[in-house]
């Protein structure tokens, strides 16, 4: 017997709907991303005692034990993560919340009474199956598990057309019968399109189809509502869909590119990943003193962050670098990228944990004007998104993506651990420019030699 009546349970699923809405108008700044994510954790917490208090629970152990079992897995892996791998732990989210949802539909296919509930099932099975393996496949790239390119083979158009003429075909089976068999098949092909989905992807475009994958789960979440008859959950994964669809339309144009062209631009060749041959060409590299002499005279500093930095956990020292800067009478900002780093946010996370303040960041629509009359820009493990290349090489893989101008101040300092290319997997000719200088070795060694070094001027 359920502990509330019906009308406390739509109140309380109004309340935890509520909670969802404020979170993510709060993630949509630094300033209230934190209050945010408390926001949307309370109505989720108030979303699950609610089911507990308002459903007539027969399996109540199981539930409970499935719970423990789940809860002493995750948050050991979440409280260990690193900030280099918060997107491979958002990919195994995103993974399991869109088989969780699918499994669900399955155990749920006996239940069906009509045909709308029959397509929410075999939508919820088909996506949520597709949502779960692309999202293996991101983590496993993105862990380096596997090559980061994009992994095509003679007739894969071909293979993915048949794959979806069959789930359509399956679905429409199931559907009509509501056959246990073909819904297994129907998994089965969901899993199959997922894979070829997002294998032929590589480099800088995996944060974007962790998005797309982000936006499917949602609305799987949705469908999974119309299942069970929970609007709670068809209030949630509208969001979810709704705010991931959104986030994968803002980081392709960040990156100058249409969704349809980084899902299936390996076909044709587009897709962001290069050649990883090094050039012999020569450099120009200096020591940890010569750049503190280039940063301590400088009236204006941009810095411009990348993944680099959050390998080697140099964003406290890089806030101490430019601390002492301003104490000297130097105005130091940050370049922030929308694809900075592995994911949105990436490097807004990083630096403000290492207190820099949210006035510092700049994002790049007004920071790029700015490079013009900065004496020195420092870029910190970042390379794609100043690579020249996006503006100067038609046939280039990141032809069109909009950059970072750091090419236009009067003096760039990269600190690079070596000549290896970016996650797209190409050279930067910004590197080769006179006024470009390279200091060697990893970012948390090299700027605290440059710390010091600034210190003693």
């Amino acid at each position: 017997m359920s502990v509330l009546s019906p009308e406390w349970t739509a109140i309380l699923y109004l309340v935890a709907a509520i909670c969802f809405i404020l979170a993510l108008r709060g993630l949509s700044s630094p300033t209230s991303a934190r209050r945010g994510n408390l926001i949307g954790a309370a109505g989720a917490f108030i979303a699950v005692v609610t089911v507990f208090l308002s459903s007539k629970l027969d399996n109540l152990p199981w539930i409970l034990a499935t719970i423990a079992i789940g809860s002493a897995i995750a948050a050991p892996i979440s409280r260990r993560v690193k900030m280099t791998q918060m997107p491979q732990l958002v990919a195994l989210f995103n993974g399991v919340g869109g088989g969780a949802a699918a499994l669900v539909a399955l155990l749920e296919l006996s239940r069906v009474t009509t045909i709308a509930s029959g397509i929410a099932v075999t939508f919820t099975v088909l996506v949520g199956s597709v949502s779960f393996a692309g999202s293996c496949i991101t983590f496993a790239k993105l862990q380096e598990l596997m090559p980061t390119r994009p992994i095509t083979f003679p007739g894969q158009p071909i293979v993915m057309g048949l794959v979806l003429a069959g789930a359509i075909a399956s679905a429409v089976i199931v559907v009509m019968s509501g056959s246990l068999l073909v819904v297994i098949i129907l998994l089965v092909l969901g899993l199959a399109a997922g894979l070829l989905l997002v294998l032929p992807v590589g480099g800088a475009d995996v944060p974007i189809v962790i998005s797309l994958l982000n936006a499917f789960t949602g609305l799987t979440v949705a469908a999974s509502g119309l299942v069970l008859d929970n609007v709670l959950l068809l209030v949630a994964g509208t969001l979810v869909g709704a705010s991931g669809t959104i986030l994968t339309r803002a980081m392709a144009s960040a990156m100058g590119r249409s969704v349809t062209g980084i899902i299936f631009g390996a076909f044709k060749g587009g897709s962001t990943a290069g050649s990883t041959a090094i050039s012999d060409r020569p450099v120009r590299s200096s020591t940890a003193e010569d750049v503190a002499i280039l940063l301590g005279y400088a009236q204006r500093v941009i810095v411009v962050p990348g993944y680099g930095l959050a390998v080697a956990q140099a964003q406290h020292t890089m806030a101490d670098l430019a601390t002492t800067l301003e104490a000297k009478g130097i105005e130091v900002i940050f370049a922030i990228h929308p694809v900075a780093g592995r994911m949105p946010g990436h490097m807004n996370v990083l630096l403000a944990e290492a207190d820099v303040p949210y006035e510092a960041l700049k994002e790049m629509t007004e920071v790029n004007p700015q490079f013009k009359t900065a004496d020195v820009a420092l870029v910190v493990g970042a390379n794609d998104v100043v690579n020249p290349a996006a503006k100067s090489s038609p046939g280039s893989p990141i032809y069109g993506m909009p950059i970072l101008d750091v090419a236009d101040a009067r003096q760039v300092i990269f600190l690079k651990r070596s000549m290896r290319p970016g996650f797209a997997g190409i050279e930067n000719e910004l590197l080769y420019e006179p006024q470009t200088t390279l200091l060697f070795g990893d970012a948390k060694e090299s700027l605290t030699k440059v710390l010091n070094a600034v210190k003693a001027l």
